[in-house]
C-alpha cells in the first residue's frame, strides 16, 4: 500500500500506464481555484491557456498550492520515489462546443529526459466527462517506448506544433479517463493519449503537472529550470524555480518569462528529433 495509491492502483499503472480517477480535494475547493483562474482571465480578457499555458505555477500561489497538494505528491511518490521535481505544467482549457482537441501523442517526445521517468497528474477544476473531451488513452502503450511523431498543421490541435504519432500502433482498444472537479488522473510519459473536442455546455478546465525524480536529467543543450516540491535534490541538473509570492507579480513575471523561453528552446530541440 502506497501513501495515496492502493497496491492495485500501483500495479495498474505499471501494467497499463495510467490510473484514474484519484481524489485530491473537495469540489468546492476546485471551484475556488477555478474562481481565481477566471478572475485573472477577466483582467486580461483571454483564456489562461493563451500565453500562460506553460509553467503558471511560477506566477500564481494558488497553482503552486495545487502542485504541492499532499494527495497529489503522495501519489507521485508512490510511483517515482520521494525526491520530486515539478518539471512543467501545461494548461489548455477547452471552451464549450469548441473543435479544439489534443492529437495522439506521448509526453516523452518533448522532454528529453534520461531516464524517461516522468508522470503527468491532470487535475480537474471542472467536470471532464467523455462529452467534455476528457483524456483517452491506449492502455499498455507505455511499453512501446518512444514512437516517431510528425507535425500536423491545424488550428484546432492544441499542441504547439500539432505533434502527432505518425507510425502504426494498435488503437483498437482505448480507455477514457473522466474526472470530476477535485479529482486527477495519472499517466506515464510514454503512454499514448489524446483528448477530443469539448461537446458539452460547459468549459473544461484542468492542470497537467509533469513530475520527475531528481535523478532524471535533461539531455538537451539548454539548461532548464524545475521546482523541488518534495524531498531533496542532490543532483543539481536544473536551475531552481522560486515559489510565487503574489499573483503575477513583476518578479514572478520576469522569472516565468525566462523559464518558459528556456523550456520552449528545449521543446523545439526535442521535437526536431521526432
Amino acid at each position: 500500500m502506497g501513501k495515496k495509491l492502493s497496491d492495485a492502483q500501483i500495479q495498474h499503472y505499471r501494467d497499463f500506464g495510467y490510473v484514474s480517477p484519484v481524489d485530491a480535494f473537495p469540489a468546492d475547493q476546485a471551484a475556488n481555484y477555478l474562481q481565481q483562474l477566471e478572475a485573472f482571465e477577466a483582467t486580461r480578457n483571454q483564456q489562461m491557456g493563451k500565453g500562460f499555458n506553460f509553467k503558471p505555477h511560477l506566477l500564481f500561489p494558488w497553482v503552486d498550492e495545487i502542485g504541492r497538494h499532499p494527495a497529489v505528491l503522495d501519489a507521485v511518490e508512490d510511483l517515482i520515489g520521494p525526491d520530486i521535481l515539478l518539471f512543467n505544467l501545461a494548461v489548455w482549457p477547452k471552451k464549450a462546443h469548441d473543435p479544439a482537441y489534443v492529437s495522439w501523442h506521448q509526453d516523452s517526445t518533448y522532454f528529453g529526459l534520461e531516464p524517461s521517468t516522468q508522470v503527468t497528474i491532470w487535475v480537474a477544476l471542472t467536470d471532464a466527462s467523455i462529452e467534455a473531451g476528457c483524456m483517452e488513452v491506449v492502455p499498455g502503450s507505455h511499453k512501446l517506448g518512444q514512437l516517431h511523431h510528425g507535425e500536423v498543421p491545424s488550428k484546432d490541435i492544441l499542441l504547439s506544433k500539432g505533434q502527432t504519432i505518425d507510425v502504426d500502433y494498435d488503437r483498437s482498444k482505448t480507455a477514457f479517463m473522466p474526472v470530476k472537479p477535485g479529482q486527477f488522473s495519472i499517466h506515464d510519459t510514454y503512454l499514448i493519449h489524446a483528448s477530443g473536442p469539448n461537446q458539452s455546455d460547459h468549459r473544461r478546465v484542468g492542470l497537467g503537472f509533469s513530475y520527475i525524480p531528481t535523478h532524471a536529467r535533461n539531455v538537451g543543450s539548454t539548461r532548464l529550470t524545475a521546482m523541488l516540491v518534495r524531498g531533496e535534490d542532490t543532483f543539481g541538473y536544473y536551475d531552481d524555480e522560486p515559489r510565487p509570492r503574489v499573483n503575477n507579480g513583476e518578479a514572478e513575471q520576469a522569472f516565468h518569462q525566462e523559464a518558459v523561453a528556456r523550456f520552449q528552446r528545449g521543446l523545439d530541440e526535442q521535437a526536431a528529433k521526432y
